[in-house]
């Protein structure tokens, strides 16, 4: 596996549950067992990828992605299994497998376990990462089914979806199924991921064999760990991006597009295609400045009172590896719960107590947490600059002067810099102002043509909060191989190193607007990402810390590339006080 998108690191994977038992709960009984995050714990320390099924038993099982489970092992457990009568007590359960399939390469990986009840038995799809059909890194989607979520496991013999060859050579990523069950009783498995891209076939009514062509639903080098619902007369694909595993800077998140059939075509919900070069992707779960990061993906399962939960892994920012520094990710899993908002999901992680889901009709349910949405108050003329004279205005300092970089015609000009930030390089010219105290919002309206669906890797402007080199977050337009995007990138050095990671965000449009929005919990300095693709209608995405101490410096940037090189107009600098 030979990472394509800002050195990814593909230990990934799809999540799945069952339809919930009908029924509501009671208008008054007893309250849903309480939780705090992670409720892998204490019975793993790392439980990634996770899928649960509703056992005939009415208890639940959650099965994970292939990885030693407690800090200290070195060995994966083959698809290791939990089970809970009351979906956030958890207890270790086993794993599916005792070895791995016959077709399966000697140490290939079995990631993104996806369990359901077909008929009278349960299906398990699951990704091999190597296979003995084909030298190289093949993967593909294996099947096995059972009598109980416990096994005994039979794998079916060979791949449900074979590896795929890339027009390049190599093998697509044939990662991370799912299972759909469409309005009309047929059955669809998703699979794919930045590699490829998202594809959906139909099966057969017991699961186990493709029966048509692949349709491809989400573009490529964008999403992954495909997850389907129907909702309200619509089909919800959720899908995970950026880095599942960039340690104390992943930024891998969940976002969501709908459609009226299983095959697309998903759009936003500002109507921008899944499949569009400024792929399109409504945020459903982010890092929002707690201890979490990561936050991705996902499943859904529904309780008994008909609330919605999603079920996810996601990182300790000050714990995030299971081992050694560097090695593997460590991801437990999480469950919030998943609103419904003028027909789009959300969800907020949470690192506090919670009312846990209606595991019990004589229940009744609880709340869930939210994160406020920043706005914006007056303007603070003194650090804003509207560039609107011969040259910048007071206050603005440069590392690494550009000289390319002029005012003119009401706007900042400045061509992309074949320079960056990243590693240790450090070439990039950055253009910056002491921030305000106190909480506020930087704006800027960006214009920069990176053409589309080419491969101009890594062009890019935005929005820069710095406090040196190799401790920044940048939100900006990007390309990303095919993809136009906007990442929120962030760099700070760990153990001896340095991370980088980043969240993406958007979709950008050729002029977009974008917002940093700093407050001040604790005493840590955070950044939340905001954006707009027509100044008026803003969305909110993800968000960045910095430890105490001095305040991070605010400004601009311009570089990755400049083959061809772009130039980013900036029609202004304006910060408004919040606090």
């Amino acid at each position: 596996m030979r990472p394509r998108m800002l050195g990814l690191i593909a230990l990934l994977a799809a999540a799945a549950l069952v339809a919930p038992a009908p029924g509501a709960a009671a208008a008054s009984g007893p309250r849903p067992a309480t939780y705090t995050n992670p409720v892998s714990a204490p019975a793993t320390d790392t439980f990634a990828d996770p899928s649960v099924v509703r056992g005939a038993d009415s208890a639940w099982y959650a099965f994970g992605t292939s990885d030693p489970l407690r800090a200290g092992e070195t060995a994966p457990h083959l698809v290791p299994i939990l089970r809970s009568t009351d979906l956030v007590h958890w207890s270790y359960a086993g794993d599916a497998f005792t070895g791995r399939p016959a077709w399966a390469a000697p140490a290939a990986g079995l990631w993104a376990p996806d369990v359901r009840r077909i008929g009278d038995r349960y299906v398990l799809y699951y990704t091999v990462t190597d296979t003995t059909l084909n030298p190289g890194d093949d993967s593909a989607i294996g099947v096995a089914t059972a009598p109980t979520p416990l096994g005994p496991w039979t794998d079916s013999g060979r791949p449900v979806v074979a590896p795929r060859a890339a027009p390049g050579g190599g093998f697509l990523w044939t990662f991370d199924p799912a299972l759909l069950r469409d309005e009309q009783g047929r059955l669809w498995l998703y699979y794919g991921s930045y590699f490829g891209g998202i594809f959906t076939a139909p099966l057969s009514a017991d699961g186990l064999t493709v029966t048509g062509a692949a349709t491809q639903v989400a573009i490529d080098n964008r999403y992954e760990g495909a997850y389907v619902v129907p909702h309200d007369g619509w089909y919800y694909l959720f899908g995970s991006a950026a880095n599942c595993c960039a340690g104390p800077t992943t930024g891998y998140s969940v976002f969501a597009g709908r459609a009226r059939t299983p095959t697309g075509p998903f759009a936003d919900r500002e109507g921008v295609s899944l499949l569009a070069s400024r792929a399109g992707g409504t945020p459903v779960i982010q890092p929002n400045g707690n201890r979490w990061i990561g936050t991705g993906h996902n499943a859904v399962v529904t309780d008994l009172a008909g609330q919605d939960w999603l079920v996810y892994h996601a990182i300790d920012r000050d714990m995030p590896y299971l081992n050694e520094a560097y090695g593997i990710n460590r991801r437990p899993m999480l469950i919030d719960r998943l609103e419904w908002r003028d027909g789009w999901p959300t969800a907020t992680a949470s690192d506090d107590r919670q009312a846990g889901p209606v595991t019990d009709r004589r229940q009744r349910s609880g709340h869930g947490a939210a994160v406020p949405v920043p706005h914006p108050g007056r303007l603070d003329r003194a650090a804003s600059d509207e560039f609107d004279g011969g040259g910048l205005g007071d206050g603005w300092s440069w590392v690494r002067p550009d000289a390319a970089a002029t005012v003119t015609d009401g706007a900042l000009r400045w061509p992309t810099e074949a320079a960056d930030l990243t590693g240790d390089a450090n070439t990039a010219g950055v253009l910056l102002r002491t921030a305000p105290r106190g909480d506020y919002i930087a704006e800027t309206k960006l214009t920069i043509d990176l053409g589309v669906d080419t491969v101009r890797n890594y062009e890019q402007a935005g929005l820069v909060a710095y406090a040196g080199d190799d401790d920044f977050a940048r939100l900006s337009h990007v390309a990303i191989w095919n993809t136009r995007q906007l990442e929120f990138g962030r760099e700070l050095p760990f153990a001896g190193r340095l991370s980088y990671g980043g969240m993406v965000e958007g979709p950008p449009a050729e002029t977009t607007w974008l917002r940093l929005a700093h407050t001040t919990v604790r005493g840590e300095h955070r950044f939340r990402a905001g954006w707009s693709r027509d100044g008026v209608h803003w969305n909110w995405g993800g968000t960045w810390t910095f430890p105490p101490g001095p305040a991070p410096r605010i400004g601009l940037v311009s570089h990755g590339g400049n083959a061809p090189q772009a130039t980013a107009r900036f029609e202004y600098f304006r910060v408004y006080r919040t606090g």
